[in-house]
């Protein structure tokens, strides 16, 4: 990638980078005067978004307030895979080349960076230091709120992509140097690992910048937190802490937001709008994504908070890349050819995205491409055994009659709906409905007990058994199954290598 692709003059770039580096640091510079080292200091690690809007406020708010604002969170995910061809310095010039490039989402959309620790990031609109919100009403600055966080957090989905391919069209005019040198370093490394031709299939297959997204507006405190010389502005309360609940359930590659978000989003004709354009990109790219719907777009989906003894809200998963499918098909085939640990990493992406039917369809299409044969039958037989056999009646036992009606009949996507159809049922606990009994004596009181409580202990015996058996038997022999399907592809791919070298 050329100096020019970033609109810089040749040799600028280099002196950008030499003045950040410290390259042509002479003796006069190392014996600075300590109140200039302070306020370079300061400078250097004080945000400026809040420092100019203190500036602006006349002084360092002293009373804490109670505002509605939005809250994101953003977390890489997998990142294992790239670290592993990278030194400590170049995991740090990625992390900040893409950190630099979801900063540059957030100044465009007007948001507060408030804190980066370790791989995730958490950021914010609304509140006394965002000076869009001034003057509004309560309910314009919600409406505000809720369609630049959304935004920020689709196009920040979106850049990561662009970062993957070490594209810097997201790039605005006016970049400082300091962005234009991070992201030229984070490209630099990229390029060079993609362009090896020992490393290229390998990282385009197993490494992919994947990050979750996590979105909730509502009521938090603001204000001054932490003990003298370690203050920190920042904002406190539920709204943040579901906020980050978001991003921890999110989907990787995409978005998860709150009811409370959703219902403004759907208020403002936001949600309406999103689906539109997406469906317009979808049809654009000829992508499986085309038939979407609005309610697979926005998916509904509960939430079980196992630190809140089980506690259950609503929220809505967001598809974000209209190409997703077609991404993760081609990740398949590349993995395909890569033996067993590609194999495994064809699992994975399977089991994480097996419940959305337009990933699983792109690569179902990818295994029929490269010819590997998946016994959707056996799976179906090791789920569902009396439903195979009815099945198999029709046809007089021929398994290879019987192959190709479940083939006709079943898509891979069918197969593992049904795969999570058993699983759910065998996690569902039933509750008791025995209802309580009057005491009319120890011995009638005990007998009526001892039956309710036996009889609880059968219940849950079975569904122990139900889950063993599902868990440790059913789940496993499923995938195993496409495993062996994509090590048979290998072999043959590797026979036909032979006898043609031969």
């Amino acid at each position: 990638m050329s100096d020019e692709e970033y609109d810089i003059e040749p040799g600028e770039l280099e002196a950008a980078d030499d003045e950040l580096t410290g390259d042509e640091l002479t003796d006069a510079d190392m014996h600075v005067d300590p109140q200039d080292l302070r306020e370079e200091i300061q400078d250097f690690y004080l945000p400026t978004q809040l420092v100019d809007a203190i500036m602006e406020m006349g002084g360092i708010p002293t009373t804490s307030e109670v505002m509605t604002v939005g809250v994101g969170f953003i977390d890489i995910a997998d990142y294992t895979y790239l670290s592993q061809f990278l030194s400590p310095q170049e995991n740090q010039d990625v992390l900040n080349g893409l950190y630099t490039a979801f900063a540059g989402v957030l100044r465009r959309h007007g948001g507060y960076l408030n804190k980066i620790e370790g791989d995730s990031l958490m950021f914010h609109y609304g509140g006394n230091i965002d000076r869009r919100v001034k003057g509004m009403s309560d309910e314009e600055a919600e409406r505000y709120i809720a369609r630049e966080l959304f935004f920020t957090c689709v196009e920040t989905q979106r850049v990561c992509s662009l970062f993957n391919q070490a594209n810097q069209k997201f790039l605005v005019e006016g970049a400082s140097d300091e962005a234009k040198v991070a992201l030229k370093r984070a490209f630099n490394i990229i390029s060079t690992l993609r362009n090896s031709f020992e490393l290229s299939r390998s990282i385009n297959a197993m490494f992919q910048i994947r990050i979750r997204i996590g979105a909730n507006i509502g009521e938090v405190t603001i204000g001054n937190f932490g003990p003298d010389g370690a203050k920190q502005w920042d904002v406190v309360g539920t709204a943040v802490i579901d906020a980050k609940r978001m991003e921890t359930t999110a989907p990787i590659g995409g978005l998860r937001i709150s009811k409370a978000l959703y219902d403004k989003l759907v208020e403002t004709n936001i949600a309406n709008d999103y689906y539109e354009r997406f469906k317009r990109e979808a049809l654009v790219l000829d992508s499986y994504y085309r038939d979407i719907t609005p309610e697979e777009l926005f998916k509904q989906s509960e939430v079980q908070l196992k630190d809140k003894r089980g506690a259950v809200f609503q929220t809505y998963s967001v598809q974000v890349t209209p190409n997703l499918p077609e991404s993760i098909a081609a990740q398949v085939a590349d993995l395909l050819t890569m033996g067993p640990s590609g194999a495994d990493r064809v699992l994975e992406l399977l089991k994480y995205y097996r419940g959305n039917r337009y990933v699983i369809s792109a690569i179902e299409d990818a295994f029929g491409r490269a010819g590997v044969a998946i016994r959707k039958s056996y799976m179906l037989e090791t789920m569902y055994p009396h439903q195979l056999e009815k099945i198999g009646a029709q046809f007089s036992n021929d398994s290879g009659k019987v192959a190709e009606h479940v083939d006709e009949h079943f898509s891979l996507f069918d197969v593992l709906d049904k795969l999570g159809r058993f699983q759910d049922i065998v996690k569902q606990g039933r509750g008791s409905s025995d209802e309580p009994m009057d005491f009319r004596g120890y011995g009638h009181y005990m007998q009526q007990q001892e039956r309710r409580i036996r009889a609880a202990y059968e219940r849950s015996r079975n569904r122990l058994v139900q889950r063993a058996y599902f868990f440790n038997v059913v789940f496993p022999l499923t995938f195993e199954s496409i495993r062996s399907a994509i090590l048979e592809y290998q072999q043959e791919s590797e026979e036909l290598e032979t006898l043609a070298g031969a």
